[in-house]
């Protein structure tokens, strides 16, 4: 039953589409997951990093199957990347670090709304 609620008079199910940004959200994520993986590989990082790649590949999935706990996964992984870019830039003064933290608090604003923590099952 992927993507259809049951209506509230127990009839029968309805079609939930997926939001657009919710498509975006997921999109990043795996941008996200896939430069973790290649700084893994590439020796920048430690290969525990890879447990954040695959926390980020399992949120994106299920936002993508609009799934409360993917929805909770993504919302921590947002505001915490949020305060990570902002607390860099605090260090280096680099523009690109609060970018990053304000596109990830975009993020965040839209994932807290009302109607999109409504269409979720």
């Amino acid at each position: 039953m992927s993507g259809e609620t049951q209506s509230e008079t127990g009839g029968t199910p309805k079609k939930v589409q997926l939001l657009p940004e919710m498509a975006a959200i997921s999109l990043y994520m795996l941008v996200l997951a896939g430069i973790i993986v290649l700084s893994v590989v590439g020796g920048q990082l430690r290969p525990v990093y890879l447990v954040f790649s695959a926390l980020f590949i399992a949120a994106s999935l299920g936002l993508l199957r609009q799934l409360r706990w993917a929805w909770a996964l993504a919302l921590a992984a947002v505001v915490l990347l949020a305060g990570l870019f902002f607390w860099r830039f605090s260090n280096t003064h680099d523009a690109a670090f609060v970018l990053q933290g304000l596109l990830n608090l975009v993020f965040f604003l839209y994932l807290v709304r009302t109607e999109v923590r409504a269409r979720l099952q």
